[in-house]
């Protein structure tokens, strides 16, 4: 039996990639894992890949967390750990050639809809007296690269979100971490209309079962210990400076 067996675990963002590998880790750790994304049919291929529920949600809309909080109660009676991990690129391009609808996207879609999370997470696990909210931020959000601006700042603003919601929790003994990673072997350069990176170096990168197993881990942690932000590079990236 490990520290999570029996946890009531909710990851957003699962059809694919980061979502999906941390789905995977906590359901091999034991949690009962719960799964959203949009796409009905990716979800349930995630389902059925990883062993989690499936809900079909946006988590840019209030009512569908609702849904989401309530089908999980009723059926789980508790929410242990929420992953709020539903993000994307939307437009990668400079300021001045994004479309006012693509900078209120990635703005919702990247720190809105955590933070809309994370405040039903906060109601339920204070009741609790315990429970753990990671929200996935990126490494954009301590760097400053062209065309990244409105990505950055959405992920530089959940860095501070989770900041705030750790104080605050605190007394609660719930935990609120923030994990950076950067360069994923996932979706999301085709996703955000980029080219997809060489192969040699893909295979470098951030594999969904890597940052799948960093959250398990840190799931894991003793309820009395908490890593408020966690970094997580690819030794293949160069930055520079960092």
């Amino acid at each position: 039996m490990t520290e999570l067996e029996g946890k009531i675990a909710l990851v957003t963002g699962a059809s694919g990639g980061f979502g999906q590998g941390i789905a995977a880790a906590l359901s091999a750790a034991g949690c009962v894992v719960w799964i959203t994304a949009r796409s009905k049919e990716k979800l349930a291929q995630a389902a059925a890949e990883t062993g989690a529920h499936p809900i079909v949600a946006d988590v840019t809309i209030a009512a569908d967390w609702d849904r989401v909080v309530e089908t999980i109660l009723k059926t789980s009676g508790r929410l242990d750990i929420l992953v709020n991990n539903a993000g994307g690129g939307v437009s990668i391009a400079p300021v001045a050639d994004q479309s006012d609808e693509a900078i209120e996207q990635s703005i919702t879609l990247n720190l809105t809809s955590a933070i809309l999370g994370s405040k039903r997470a906060a109601q339920i696990m204070k009741a609790q007296k315990n429970g753990t909210i990671i929200n996935i931020s990126s490494i954009c959000a301590n760097q400053a690269w062209e065309g990244w601006g409105i990505y950055a700042a959405a992920k530089a603003g959940l860095n501070q979100f989770t900041r705030s919601l750790y104080v605050e929790m605190r007394p609660d003994n719930v935990r609120a971490m923030v994990v950076i990673p950067s360069w994923g072997a996932t979706g999301f350069q085709a996703g955000a209309g980029l080219s997809a990176p060489d192969p040699e170096i893909a295979s470098r990168m951030i594999d969904p079962a890597d940052i799948g197993k960093v959250v398990a881990d840190l799931c894991s942690l003793p309820a009395h210990l908490v890593v408020p932000e966690f970094t997580l590079l690819p030794m293949v990236q160069e930055i520079n400076p960092y």
